[in-house]
């Protein structure tokens, strides 16, 4: 551990939520109000048993409610057992408090819509296009004509502190949309029976959604729309439900979707309220990072927002993914339509040319551009269906005759040399056919004018071409060193071969801008807020990840004039693990690298070692030790393969029952780990990469021994994986890519699945890494990149001594 922090005041005891701190956790509160007070960050490793998620918590509420810093925490995880840890931490922290933090816990709208939720809407329209269209359809119902009576409104609404200049709204047309979407007063109806329902709550509205009365529809085909969102504008926008409603004042799901249900309100628009005056907001890291998510917390997101980012090994990768852009290609069929229907229209009569093009001049954008925009959509599908087609020419020969013979994975289809930084085929093909860059940039605008004009016409139809028009722009604009383009072909088999292209059978493709590099874009997420935590029980090596996730890039001193205006100091801080030394055995089992030249296929290996090479005998020994050890064991292999072959060996050569894990639906995954914890000991073997290693958490008895075979690299072989290690070249040296992009995460990942063993002081079990690499003195060795705590702990040996190793511990633990 770090040498200890003291800040020599510690008014943040009354916040904490239980009777004493641990040593390590006092410290970790200590320092992370050190970083907080200098609009700093500190990014702590902390195993379990170091109370983290409190050490968090107390350390945010001295920072809002005894500085003047901040006014508001954002809590951002990844894994939802872990917000529900945080959600109770809080609590338990404002039970010991006269006053209380307000806290709630974000979901997404999908789990908040009632009639989403219930099956109300057309099975071929997603949740959330469906809730934005009927939200847009009652914005036009409720608008102020005018004509609203004030002093009616003021006794009907409740009121809130909304300006009346910014009040476009009628509250009164809300409440006359809200009621007329009730039962007839004059009918036999019980609310519950007769009314919508959901997460065990009535509502005061009829099953089906309604559509608005005669005398407030603008046309003689009445619009759709929400009487949830009705009730919220009749409320100016206010909530119906407090903080109250949870226990201790922290909401969630549970608390306020069926209060806003009863009340006849959208429990999104309640969250979206409450998220507001909250002084604790739990999410997860869409919230935060995600382009189209963080908008709902916009509002809250400042330099008087103290953040705490949890889970923070898995930032790189996640956020990643989130600022990766797809396009897929019925996303492309549908923005070509989009287009189509608008020229169509125009190509009727000269009225109704003249009526589009009236729409469409008021965002200054021609028939003629949207004509382009047409073509250039009808061009790329088939720039698309071409490219992949003669990617599996060249890959599978004879497969247009027999398409299901196509690999049953995902592939992708890179569109430069992910070595090299030059500029993509797609790109390159659009300059030959005239679609210049004026073009690329202009979709966007034409998209939206588009929607505008569909949406005026009354056009039966759900554009896309808006945000299909932003992807487009953003392709055409990014650079070639930090994204990777190429198409995407996802393993989605159809049943029915009516598509448009032969490969759409097996795949489904899409274009896609892989972002690289996500430092920059989490330094500006970070620079916005005024400080925080980072934390995880695998984040070394430090100064890596400090530098990959953008946090060094804070610390540099600012190019401005002015001397005092410097970024953000950076802290960081290790824990070692708190539970008895004595209560666990930590071997580094020195056997040859388990890489795929050494070992060979494991799929044309027989189970029982008749053609083994000397790599898969030695292995073989270890596992079969391991495996053999008391209780449940946990093997953690390289990949799914390599998974098969350790179990079909094993459940030869040990007694025991043996669960393999596949790659598989959630509901599978979680059939097979129940599976495992039932009845006595068993050994589960699986992938170090998979879900059973990270996120689950192995309590009391449920994992005796855990064994990381070989270090989990992905396949360095990927465009995706290559293109990362040159951006990460550039960005952090040559010397440093592999390690930075591949080694590290991979390690973190092994530390992640021992670290499912020892959960509690009075735990007891094994911890080993088996493959030479983990050794100090090996080629290519990982050793430097364990913490010193940890690797002052395990102990080296041979395959040949693990066995007896083994028996000693067990038998001086009975």
């Amino acid at each position: 551990m770090r040498d200890t922090a003291s800040s020599g005041d510690e008014s943040w005891r009354q916040y904490f939520g239980f009777e004493a701190p641990y040593e390590n956790q006092a410290d970790a509160v200590e320092r992370a109000i050190e970083a907080g007070k200098s609009r700093g960050f500190l990014a702590m490793e902390g195993p379990c048993g170091t109370g983290k998620t409190m050490a968090a918590l107390t350390a945010a509420a001295h920072l809002v409610r005894d500085t003047d810093r901040y006014e508001r925490v954002v809590v951002v995880t990844p894994v939802k057992q872990q917000l529900q840890q945080f959600v109770d931490d809080l609590r338990t922290l404002n039970a010991g408090v006269e006053d209380p933090f307000d806290g709630i816990a974000l979901v997404g709208k999908t789990d908040l819509c009632p009639y989403g939720r219930e099956g109300q809407f057309p099975d071929d329209v997603g949740t959330h296009d469906r809730c934005e269209d009927l939200r847009e359809a009652t914005a036009r119902l409720v608008e102020d004509d005018g004509r609203s009576d004030g002093a009616a409104v003021a006794e009907t609404a409740i009121q809130t502190d909304v300006d009346d200049e910014d009040q476009w709204w009628d509250p009164r047309k809300g409440q006359n949309l809200a009621a007329a979407a009730r039962p007839d007063a004059t009918a036999q109806t019980r609310i519950g029976e007769d009314t919508l329902s959901t997460a065990g709550a009535a509502s005061p509205y009829r099953p089906e959604q309604p559509t608005a009365p005669e005398s407030m529809a603008e046309s003689d085909d009445p619009p759709l729309y929400c009487p949830f969102e009705a009730d919220w504008y009749a409320r100016n926008k206010g909530s119906p439900v407090d903080f109250s409603a949870g226990p201790n004042n922290v909401v969630t799901l549970e608390d306020y979707l069926p209060a806003a249900v009863e009340r006849g309100t959208c429990p999104h628009r309640v969250m979206g309220v409450m998220l507001e005056q909250a002084d604790v907001v739990v999410g997860n890291y869409n919230h935060l990072f995600d382009p189209t998510a963080r908008p709902l917390l916009s509002s809250i997101l400042d330099d008087q927002t103290f953040v705490v980012v949890d889970e923070a090994h898995r930032l790189e990768e996640r956020v990643r993914d989130l600022l990766s852009d797809r396009l897929g290609r019925q996303t492309i069929t549908q923005a070509r339509n989009d287009c189509n229907l608008l020229v169509q229209r125009a190509q009727q009569s000269a009225d109704h040319k003249q009526q589009v093009r009236e729409i469409l001049s008021a965002r200054e954008v021609p028939l003629e551009a949207v004509d382009h925009a047409r073509k250039f959509y009808d061009d790329l599908g088939r720039w698309l269906d071409d490219r992949v087609a003669s990617f599996l020419d060249a890959e599978h020969e004879g497969w247009r005759a027999n398409p299901e013979t196509l690999p049953e994975h995902d592939r992708e289809i890179p569109l430069r040399d992910p070595d090299t930084v030059e500029q993509d085929e797609l790109t390159e093909w659009a300059e030959k056919k005239g679609y210049d860059g004026q073009l690329w940039r202009s979709l966007s605008k034409i998209g939206a004018a588009v929607e505008d004009a569909i949406d005026q016409l009354g056009l039966a139809r759900q554009p896309v071409c808006a945000a299909v028009g932003v992807i487009a722009g953003q392709w055409w604009e990014r650079d070639h060193s930090t994204f990777l383009r190429e198409i995407e072909l996802e393993h989605s088999p159809k049943e029915s071969r009516s598509t448009d292209a032969d490969y759409e059978v097996v795949y489904t493709a899409g274009l896609l801008c892989y972002n690289c590099m996500p430092a920059m874009a989490l330094r500006d997420a970070f620079d916005e807020l005024g400080g925080g935590v980072l934390m995880s029980a695998t984040l070394e090596p430090l100064g890596v990840f400090t530098r990959v996730s953008g946090l060094d890039a804070l610390a540099e001193t600012d190019d401005g004039d002015d001397a005092d205006d410097l970024t953000r100091p950076v802290r960081t801080t290790t824990y070692d693990l708190p539970f008895p030394q004595a209560n666990r055995a930590s071997y580094l089992v020195d056997a040859r690298p388990f890489t795929a030249r050494n070992r060979g296929d494991p799929e044309a290996m027989k189970p029982l070692g008749e053609n083994w090479n000397p790599t898969r005998d030695e292995y073989a020994q270890a596992l079969r030790a391991i495996a053999r050890s008391p209780g449940n064991v946990m093997v953690a292999m390289p990949n799914y393969r390599e998974a098969r072959w350790a179990g079909a060996y094993l459940q030869e050569a040990v007694e025991k029952p043996v669960v393999v894990d596949e790659s598989s639906s959630n509901e599978a995954t979680e059939r097979r780990k129940q599976a495992f914890f039932g009845g006595d000991g068993k050994v589960l073997v699986t992938s170090t990469r998979g879900t059973l290693t990270e996120g689950v958490d192995y309590d009391g008895e449920k994992l005796s021994t855990c064994a990381v075979v070989g270090v989990p690299l992905v396949n360095i072989g990927s465009p995706r994986v290559r293109a990362v290690q040159r951006a990460y070249g550039d960005a952090f040296g040559d010397e440093n890519a592999f390690e930075y992009a591949l080694t590290v995460p991979a390690v973190r990942r092994a530390r992640q699945a021992i670290g499912r063993v020892i959960r509690g002081s009075e735990e007891v079990g094994v911890r080993a890494f088996v493959g030479r690499r983990y050794t100090p003195d090996a080629r290519h060795s990982v050793y430097p990149f364990l913490p010193e705590g940890e690797r002052t702990e395990f102990t080296r040996m041979t395959p040949a001594f693990l066995a007896d190793q083994l028996d000693s511990f067990w038998r001086n633990r009975d």
